[in-house]
C-alpha cells in the first residue's frame, strides 16, 4: 500500500483517530523502518536529521470511518453545519439536503442515498433514522461512482454519518400543523433515547402521529355527477369524497450495535414494528333507476351506505449487520427482513336489481329520497409480503500498481420475495408469487495516473472503474449488468467524470401478479371528450411484462471557484435509453387509445364507463437532460480567516453545505506541546486519577483540579469526554490508545495542520476533528453559518415509442404518460442563516410550463399546466442557548422550539382548456387541497 508524509500534526489527529476505530480501517505499520515511538510514557529516539523532523510516515491513505474512495466528497457538513439545518433526525436531515443527497441518474425522479456508519455498510436505513442530529460529528457526501465500492448500484450517491465516540441522549418532540384555511389538523409525538459509548450503541424509539379527514366538500369541489338527476333533498357527494384521508399510525423501533472482541469487528441488531390505519370516503353509490323499456325514472345517492376505503397495514421488520476485519480485507454481512400484513375494506355498491323489486313490491318509494337502503357490505383484500435481503461484501487493496492502490469490491446475496394476496374484487382469483434471486459481482478501482505518488501526475489523477454483475431470478431467469465509469482529478478543485452503465431489468412481483381489481367511482380525465367522468378502473398486473434493458450515460464537471470562498459548481449531462419499458396504461390520449383499444370501454354514445389500467410495455425510450449546481456557504461571525479562530474549514474542504470544514482549527504549536506534556510527562496511574478528578469537576461545573505543580491540567473538556467510558471515569483502553499515540510523535505545525498538500484537503479533516478533541471553537463570541444551494434542470429529449410503427410520443411537447405534460424547466433552490441558535430556512421550487394535446375533434381540448413556484419557510431557535431564559424556566433547558409554513403564497399549478376553462379534474384544490399551512415543533433533549 501506498506511503504518504505530512507534519506532526496531521499524523497525531490520524492517529488519534485511529485509536478509536478498528484496524481494519487504518493501520500504522510501514514497509519502512518508521521513527521509533515511545513506550510507558518515555519520548521517542531523536531524529537523524533536520529532514525528519516533524515527518511520520502511515500505511493507508485514507482517514478512520471515512470512504475510501479517490474523488473528494461532493459536501461535509460538521456538526455546527448540521445544527444550521434545525433538523430532529437524521431522517429529517436527509429530506433537507434534497437534491444533494438524492441523485439524477436514477429513473423516475432520483434515487435515494446509500447510507453508510463510520465507513460501514447498515442493514437498513431504519437502524440510524432517529437519531438525533447532535450524534454526528461529520457528515460525507459522494457521488454515485463511490456507492459500488460497497456493492450498491451506480445511480445512488453515498452519505457517510461519522458518528461522536461519546454521545448520550434523551429526547421528546411534539408537532401540531394544519392548513391556513384549516379543514383538517396533524399531530405527532416522537421519543429518542440514543447512547453511543465507542463502538457501541443502543437507540429505542417510539412514534405516534395522527390526521384528520378533509372533504371535497370542505374545498368546495364541484362534482362530476349529474347533479340535475338528483332528487330533492340527496345529501351533497362532495361530503363524501376525501381529499385528505383520516389516519393514524405508531412505530417501535430498537437498534443496538456492539465490538465483538478487541479487533475492531462490530455487530449490530435492529428491529422495527408499525401500523397505519387509513379511512378514505370513496363518494356516494349513485343509483338509477329505470323502467322495463330501460328509460331512466331517477338518480339518487344512498347516504345510508356511502363508499369507503378503511385499511391496516402492519409492518414487522429485522435487521442485522456483521462487520469484520479478515486479514487485509474489511467484509461486511448484511440481513434484512420484512413481513408486510395488509388488509383493505371497500365498501360495495348497491345491488340495483333488487332495489328496482323492492321498488316494485312498494318497500322503497321512487317519488322521494332513497336514504333506507340495506347496507350493502363491503369487499375485502388481503396481502402478505415477505422479504427477505442477505449481502455480503468483501472490500480489499489486493494489489499495488504505481499510481497506487487497486481497490476491489466482492459482493454474493441471496434475496427472496412472496406476495399472497386475496380480494373479493378480483377477477383472477387468489394470487401467490414466489421469487428467489442470487446475486454475485465485482467491482475493480484502478489508479491510472496519480499526483500524490508522482506518476504521471501532470496529467492529473485518472482512476478507471469496472463493475459487473450477473442475477438469476427463479422466476425470470439469467439478468447482467455492468459499468465503466473514469475519474478525472485535474487539479484539487477541478474534476471530471464519465459513466457508462447497461443491465437488464425484471419486472417488480407485484407488475408481474398483482390481482387484477376492478375499483369503481374513480374521476378520470376523458381528453376525447373534455369531461371528467366516474369510471372503473382495473388496476393490476401483467404476467407478460418482458425484462427492461436500459443503457445510460452520464458526464460531469465538479469545480470549486477560486474567487468565491467555499463555492463549487456541478455541471451534468445524462442520457438515457430504454427499451422494453414497463409502465402504466399513460393518460389517455388517442395515440394510446389507439394502441391499447381493448383497455377503453365506452357506452354507446362515446362516455368512458371503465378503463383497464393495468401495466404495459412501450417499445423504447429516451431521455436526455442537463443539470446545473450551485453550491455556496460562509461563516457569520468569529474569525473568517482560514483555519484560525473558531476554526475555519480546511482548503479544499467546502463543497456546498452550510460550511465546507469541521469546527475548530487544528491546535497551535503551544497547545500542542503543553498537552503532550500533560501526557508524556506523568506516570499514567497518576495521569488516571487526575483525569477522573477533571471529570468530576466538569460534570459538577467546577474549576479544573491542580496538578502536582500547582498548575491547572492541560488538557481540553472535549478530549476528557472523549477519554470516558460509561461509567463517568477515564476509560483504560482508550487513555492507553491516546497516550501512546500522543507521545509517539513531536509537536504540530498549526500552518501544516490546515490540510496543505492533500487532495481537497482530506488530510485536514484529521486535523480539524484532533483540533476538535482539543477544545477548539470552545471561546469567543456566537459564530454562524449561511448556505445557498441551487439545482437547475433542463429537459432535453423525453420521447416513447409504443410500438414500432407508431409516431414517437413527445412528452415535452404535447404528449404524456401521467395526468399532466412533462415540463422542460425545473428549478431547486435552498438558502438559510444560522446565528447564535437562531435558523431560518428558505426552500423554493420552481415547476415549468407544459402542454396535453387533445384529438382535434370537436368535442377534444388541449390542456394548459401553467409554470409556478412554491416557497416553504422554517424558523427555529434553540431556546436552551438563552442562558437567562432558561435560568427563570429550567425546564428549557436543551429545548428548541420551530415554525414552518409551507408555500407560503398559497400557489397551485392552474391546468386550463382551449377555453381556458378549468377542467374539473384539475379544480384547484383536486392539484392541491392543503395549500398554504403552518406546522409548531418543541423538542427537548434532556
Amino acid at each position: 500500500m501506498p506511503k504518504f508524509q505530512s507534519c506532526s500534526a496531521l499524523a497525531i489527529a490520524a492517529s488519534l483517530c485511529a485509536g478509536f476505530a478498528s484496524p481494519a480501517h487504518a493501520q500504522e505499520v510501514s514497509p519502512e523502518p518508521a521513527p521509533a515511538t515511545a513506550q510507558d510514557g518515555n519520548d521517542p529516539a531523536a531524529p537523524s536529521g533536520d529532514d525528519d523532523i516533524n515527518t511520520i510516515v502511515v500505511l493507508g491513505a485514507r482517514l478512520v470511518d471515512g470512504v475510501d474512495a479517490p474523488e473528494p466528497p461532493i459536501l461535509e457538513l460538521d456538526s455546527e453545519d448540521i445544527a444550521a439545518y434545525g433538523a430532529g433526525s437524521i431522517e429529517e436531515l436527509l429530506q433537507a439536503l434534497g437534491p444533494q443527497v438524492n441523485s439524477s441518474r436514477g429513473r423516475g425522479g432520483g434515487g435515494g442515498p446509500v447510507i453508510l456508519v463510520n465507513g460501514v455498510r447498515i442493514s437498513s436505513f431504519r437502524e440510524l433514522r432517529s437519531y438525533p442530529p447532535e450524534a454526528i460529528e461529520r457528515t460525507e457526501v459522494f457521488s454515485e461512482d463511490v456507492a459500488q465500492r460497497y456493492g450498491y448500484s451506480p445511480d445512488q450517491r453515498v452519505v457517510n454519518f461519522i458518528l461522536k465516540d461519546n454521545f448520550a441522549s434523551k429526547e421528546i418532540e411534539l408537532e401540531y400543523g394544519q392548513p391556513f384555511r384549516g379543514g383538517f389538523s396533524q399531530q405527532e409525538v416522537e421519543g429518542t433515547y440514543l447512547r453511543i459509548d465507542g463502538p457501541s450503541r443502543l437507540n429505542l424509539n417510539v412514534e405516534w402521529e395522527n390526521s384528520s379527514t378533509l372533504t371535497e366538500a370542505e374545498r368546495g369541489i364541484i362534482q362530476a355527477d349529474d347533479s340535475e338527476q338528483r332528487l330533492a333533498g340527496d345529501p351533497n357527494p362532495a361530503q363524501f369524497r376525501s381529499l385528505v384521508s383520516d389516519s393514524s399510525g405508531v412505530e417501535a423501533t430498537a437498534n443496538w450495535t456492539t465490538r465483538l472482541g478487541d479487533s475492531g469487528n462490530s455487530l449490530s441488531l435492529n428491529a422495527t414494528y408499525e401500523r397505519e390505519d387509513s379511512l378514505r370516503l370513496q363518494g356516494l353509490d349513485s343509483v338509477v333507476l329505470t323502467d322495463d323499456e330501460g328509460n331512466s325514472l331517477l338518480r339518487t345517492f344512498n347516504a345510508a351506505d356511502p363508499l369507503t376505503v378503511d385499511a391496516r397495514t402492519k409492518n414487522y421488520s429485522f435487521g442485522s449487520t456483521l462487520n469484520l476485519g479478515i486479514g487485509d480485507w474489511e467484509v461486511t454481512g448484511t440481513l434484512d427482513g420484512t413481513y408486510v400484513d395488509g388488509i383493505t375494506r371497500t365498501g360495495e355498491r348497491v345491488d340495483t336489481t333488487q332495489l328496482v323489486e323492492d321498488a316494485a313490491a312498494g318497500l322503497v318509494a321512487i317519488d322521494g329520497p332513497l336514504g333506507t337502503f340495506a347496507d350493502a357490505g363491503f369487499d375485502e383484500a388481503l396481502l402478505d409480503t415477505y422479504t427477505v435481503n442477505a449481502l455480503a461484501t468483501a472490500r480489499g487493496n489486493p494489489v499495488y500498481l504505481p499510481a497506487g492502490d487497486v481497490s476491489v469490491t466482492l459482493r454474493g446475496g441471496y434475496n427472496w420475495n412472496r406476495i399472497e394476496s386475496s380480494d373479493t374484487r378480483s377477477l383472477t382469483g387468489d394470487t401467490q408469487l414466489t421469487r428467489g434471486r442470487v446475486t454475485g459481482g465485482a467491482n475493480v478501482s484502478i489508479p491510472l495516473t496519480s499526483r500524490r505518488e508522482d506518476f504521471l501526475g501532470a496529467v492529473g489523477d485518472l482512476t478507471l472503474n469496472l463493475n459487473a454483475g450477473v442475477d438469476y431470478l427463479s422466476d425470470f431467469g439469467t439478468l447482467q449488468d455492468w459499468t465503466v465509469g473514469l475519474t478525472w482529478g485535474v487539479t484539487d478543485t477541478l474534476t471530471f467524470s464519465a459513466n457508462h452503465i447497461n443491465r437488464e431489468v425484471a419486472p417488480s412481483l407485484s407488475q408481474l401478479g398483482s390481482p387484477a381489481i376492478a375499483t369503481p367511482n374513480v374521476p378520470v380525465f376523458d381528453i376525447a371528450n373534455n369531461e371528467t367522468v366516474l369510471a372503473t378502473v382495473i388496476s393490476g398486473g401483467n404476467p407478460n411484462l418482458p425484462a427492461q434493458d436500459q443503457s445510460d450515460w452520464s458526464f460531469g464537471v465538479n469545480w470549486e471557484l477560486p474567487f468565491i470562498e467555499r463555492g463549487s459548481v456541478s455541471i451534468d449531462y445524462y442520457d438515457n435509453h430504454s427499451t422494453d419499458v414497463t409502465n402504466g396504461l399513460p393518460t389517455l390520449s388517442p395515440e394510446i387509445e389507439a394502441a391499447f383499444p381493448d383497455r377503453v370501454t365506452r357506452d354507446a354514445t362515446g362516455r368512458l364507463v371503465e378503463l383497464d389500467d393495468r401495466f404495459v410495455t412501450f417499445a423504447a425510450r429516451d431521455q436526455r437532460r442537463l443539470q446545473f449546481g450551485l453550491n455556496l456557504s460562509g461563516r457569520i461571525g468569529g474569525d473568517d480567516e482560514e483555519g484560525g479562530g473558531r476554526g475555519g474549514p480546511p482548503s479544499g474542504a467546502a463543497r456546498g453545505g452550510p460550511a465546507g470544514g469541521p469546527v475548530g482549527g487544528p491546535p497551535d504549536a503551544e497547545r500542542m506541546a503543553q498537552m503532550r506534556a500533560t501526557f508524556c510527562e506523568r506516570e499514567p496511574g497518576e495521569l488516571v486519577d487526575l483525569f477522573n478528578r477533571a471529570l468530576a469537576a466538569q460534570a459538577a461545573g467546577e474549576e479544573p483540579p491542580l496538578g502536582p505543580d500547582g498548575e491547572p491540567i492541560s488538557i481540553p473538556p472535549r478530549m476528557l469526554e472523549r477519554l470516558a467510558g460509561e461509567n463517568g471515569q477515564v476509560d483504560p483502553e482508550r487513555f492507553a490508545a491516546v497516550r501512546e499515540r500522543v507521545c509517539s510523535t513531536d509537536a504540530a505545525d498549526p500552518q501544516q495542520a490546515r490540510g496543505e498538500g492533500g487532495r481537497g484537503g482530506r488530510g485536514a479533516r484529521g486535523g480539524g476533528r484532533f483540533g476538535r478533541m482539543m477544545g477548539g471553537g470552545n471561546d469567543g463570541p456566537p459564530t454562524g453559518r449561511w448556505f445557498f444551494n441551487l439545482d437547475y434542470t433542463l429537459e432535453l429529449e423525453n420521447t416513447v415509442l409504443i410500438a414500432d410503427g407508431l409516431p414517437r410520443l413527445d412528452l415535452l411537447d404535447g404528449d404524456a404518460l401521467s395526468g399532466g405534460g412533462d415540463p422542460r424547466h425545473g428549478v431547486r433552490a435552498r438558502g438559510g442563516v444560522f446565528y447564535d441558535g437562531y435558523g431560518l430556512i428558505a426552500f423554493a421550487n420552481y415547476t415549468g410550463s407544459s402542454r396535453l394535446d387533445g384529438t382535434g375533434l370537436a368535442d377534444s381540448t388541449d390542456l394548459f399546466f401553467d409554470d409556478y413556484i412554491t416557497v416553504n419557510l422554517r424558523a427555529f431557535a434553540d431556546l436552551g442557548q438563552r442562558a437567562s431564559l432558561v435560568e427563570d424556566v429550567p425546564f428549557l433547558k436543551g429545548s428548541r422550539v420551530g415554525l414552518s409554513i409551507d408555500n407560503l403564497f398559497d400557489a397551485r399549478q392552474t391546468v386550463t382548456d382551449s377555453n381556458g376553462l378549468v377542467p374539473l379534474r384539475y379544480q384547484p384544490f383536486l392539484v392541491d387541497p392543503r395549500g398554504r399551512s403552518f406546522e409548531i415543533e418543541f423538542r427537548k433533549m434532556f
